[in-house]
């Protein structure tokens, strides 16, 4: 049974703008009932990399619109967000490894990613609220907050250090991103069996985004709380390197795993609608439990967004599209809030029943 603080509020976060033009297919009474439904299961966001764009920008004020960047906080207050996780990586090529020193850089880089995080949530307390925990995210939106997740920060920020892992922890960070760390390449190693167990500890969620599909498998296995892919799409429609293969959907539907669909034309499609393709397709092989929303907004300005999604105000807009596909409303109250809320909460559940290792 759901804890009362899961209960919805009777007024969400912020009504999503009616007034957004709907398209051909999309009818005025689609977008009403999407409003009505985000006002209560708002959009519990998986990647949002809004934290790199502000270290290039520290003094932009994400209180007023701009047209430079595509998230701010009328947007996400106009597209119904009341969950955000804000990723900790950094852009590949963004910053060259200097005289050899790669791992330094990414340590360093990702506690300035850490830094810049908290730094955003502290600078906006009566829009963003820092969330540790399941019951901070319902706490949030019943507060009218957006619930603000740290993570995933990248695993070869570890350097083969489990106390790494729990420093990261320690900051407030909720997800880790094995993809591109030494320990989790071709195949899982010793080490990555240990940083798996640990955070299966420390309730840090997986986040198998980038990870080669036999890797992907050797994670999901090994962890005993369930894992998430913050921002992908069905291979199976558009075979993009990055995108899921269905045997990986599959194996999420049987471990109680999330697949977070993203919004990027060169993985899904140029339009809304083929975004919704892609929800189907998760949505089918995956199940109603298995499929969730990773737009991977933040960045500098459109060109490789989908039409009617370029920012997060899109949000009603493919709700409603998703409604007038014949999606129960109880499946979309699960895509935008309960799926997320669900796997926080089971790695939370799992995280109690891990004993500590000696000296922790």
């Amino acid at each position: 049974m759901a804890d009362l603080q899961d209960e919805p509020p009777s007024v969400g976060i912020g009504a999503p703008d009616l007034q957004a033009p709907a398209g051909p297919e999309t009818t005025a009474s689609a977008l009403e009932r999407a409003a009505a439904l985000l006002s209560v299961h708002p959009v519990a966001d998986g990647c949002n990399t809004l934290v790199w764009t502000l270290r290039q920008s520290p003094y932009h004020d994400i209180e007023t619109p701009d047209a430079g960047v595509d998230t701010d906080i009328p947007r996400l207050r106009a597209g119904g967000v009341g969950a955000q996780f804000w990723s900790l990586l950094v852009p590949p090529g963004a910053r060259p490894p200097e005289d050899g020193a790669a791992g330094d850089r990414v340590v360093c880089d990702t506690l300035e990613q850490i830094d810049a995080a908290l730094t955003l949530v502290r600078r906006y307390p009566e829009s963003l609220r820092l969330a540790l925990s399941a019951d901070d995210m319902a706490d949030a939106r019943n507060r009218g907050r957006i619930a603000s997740f740290l993570g995933p920060v990248p695993g070869r920020a570890l350097t083969g250090s489990l106390g790494a892992l729990r420093a990261f922890h320690a900051l407030g960070v909720r997800a880790l991103a094995p993809a591109g760390a030494p320990w989790a390449q071709e195949a899982l190693t010793a080490f990555g069996h240990e940083v798996v167990q640990e955070a299966n500890r420390l309730a840090i969620l997986l986040d198998l985004a980038g990870c080669e599909p036999a890797v992907a498998r050797q994670l999901a296995g090994a962890s005993k709380a369930p894992v998430i892919i913050s921002n992908t799409a069905a291979a199976a429609l558009n075979p993009h390197p990055h995108n899921v293969c269905d045997e990986v959907l599959a194996l999420l539907r049987e471990t109680n795993g999330l697949a977070m669909v993203t919004f990027d034309t060169a993985r899904t499609g140029d339009s809304l609608h083929a975004v919704a393709d892609h929800l189907d397709h998760v949505r089918a092989v995956a199940g109603p439990e298995g499929v969730g929303l990773g737009a991977a907004f933040g960045t500098e300005p459109p060109g490789h967004r989908p039409t009617g999604l370029t920012d997060p105000s899109g949000y009603p807009r493919l709700i409603a599209e998703l409604l007038d596909r014949g999606w129960p409303e109880s499946d979309l109250a699960l895509l935008t809030w309960g799926n997320a809320q669900r796997v926080i909460r089971d790695a939370e559940f799992t995280a109690r029943r891990r004993p500590s290792p000696a000296g922790v």
